[in-house]
């Protein structure tokens, strides 16, 4: 009986307990980057993967009235790159983080969905919404949960 069960013994996998890949949602925001900061942590704990994802936005109606929303957006995007670049180099020698950087247009919630999908996320980790009218139809963090679709933290 022992021989068999050594025999199924290596069909199990090896050292994967934990999340392989954890996405973060920014936006440039204080929750955001507190929630970059927690799956930094989460990351580096558990010698996973950090996708950090910024969903620029489309927006059709100020594209109409002239504003430079593109340049806009790719101007957030690369600040963003730019501040998870200057934590990461404070800490190297200290932690060891693997990370990268994805960009996404569409809404906040599709964006995000999109990326996890494409990334085989493991867990998805977001800033609480700091703005009041999604109280009543709904934060992208709580449509996230609602999904179902992955272990999602919201970070205050």
């Amino acid at each position: 009986m022992t021989e068999q069960h050594e025999e199924h013994a290596h069909q199990f996998e090896r050292g994967t307990d934990g999340p392989k890949v954890i996405v973060v949602g920014l936006d440039g925001s204080d929750s955001s980057m507190r929630a970059a900061a927690y799956a930094g942590g989460l990351a580096r704990r558990q010698n996973a993967l950090l996708v950090a994802v910024y969903v620029q936005p489309v927006l059709a109606a100020g594209a109409a009235l002239g504003a430079p929303v593109a340049e806009t957006t790719d101007a957030i995007a690369e600040d963003l790159i730019a501040q998870i670049r200057e934590a990461t180099e404070r800490v190297k020698g200290v932690f060891d983080l693997r990370w990268e950087f994805r960009t996404f247009r569409g809404d906040a919630y599709n964006g995000l969905v999109k990326a996890a999908d494409e990334l085989k996320a493991d867990a998805v980790v977001v800033g609480a919404s700091e703005q009041a009218g999604h109280r009543i139809i709904g934060s992208v963090a709580v449509r996230l949960v609602k999904a179902g679709r992955w272990p999602v933290t919201v970070v205050p």
